[in-house]
């Protein structure tokens, strides 16, 4: 019976996840399997992927054959590199031990170079968090250099009305007069905000992160 190892899909629209399974090479894409061996989720950067390495090896030194998706994430996990060391055990090309010496010796460089992507994600994405911020922040005080003047107009405009209630008034109290600017400030508040938005930069437009498209499987 041929054997493909192949993805097998799950997840939501627009949010694919994959299983890798072993099955039969005749049975449909997202038919049934003889094993499930791992999953793929590509909504991650980078891909979260979990793999049984012993199980696939198993099947893949039975002849199993992965089809391309599957045999780029099975190298990118190691699988691949300990079929070979497996195949070189078995041809008595070197033992088990140096095989499992050098598997492990590419799993650690792995792990850092993954590490070191994922550190270099983290910092990127802080960057740009403190980008968004400097814009949002020269936004907002041009916004208020820019309704400055206006401010300062409709309190000019407003000291006639000021000083005539505050002449009829018995008494001129400081609560009087910061009640009529208040009053006279917010029939021009419509007015200050419309000369801020005029003078002030547009924010740049925030780009979307395009996320990889995931590969598809062929039947």
């Amino acid at each position: 019976m041929p054997v493909k190892i192949r993805l097998q899909r799950h997840g939501k629209k627009g949010k694919p996840f994959y299983w890798i399974v072993a099955a039969d090479a005749r049975s449909k894409r997202d038919g049934k399997y003889l094993e499930k061996l791992g999953t793929y989720n590509p909504n991650f950067n980078p891909a979260q992927i979990e793999l049984d390495i012993d199980g696939t090896v198993k099947w893949l030194q039975n002849g199993a054959q992965p089809t391309d998706t599957a045999k780029s994430i099975l190298s990118y996990r190691g699988a691949m590199l300990k079929n070979h060391l497996v195949g070189g055990v078995r041809k008595g090309a070197l033992t088990e031990e140096q095989a499992e010496a050098k598997f492990q010796a590419w799993l650690e460089e792995k792990n850092a170079k993954v590490d070191a992507k994922k550190s270099d994600l983290v910092k990127a994405k802080e960057a740009e968090a403190v980008k968004q911020f400097e814009a949002e922040k020269a936004t907002n005080e041009a916004r208020i250099a820019a309704a400055a003047p206006v401010v300062e107009e409709v309190i000019e405009e407003a000291a006639p009305v000021v000083e005539e209630v505050a002449a009829e008034a018995e008494e001129a109290t400081p609560e009087v007069v910061e009640e009529v600017v208040e009053e006279v400030v917010a029939e021009e508040a419509p007015a200050v905000e419309a000369a801020a938005e005029e003078a002030a930069p547009e924010a740049p437009a925030e780009e979307e992160a395009t996320p990889e498209a995931p590969a598809t499987e062929e039947k």
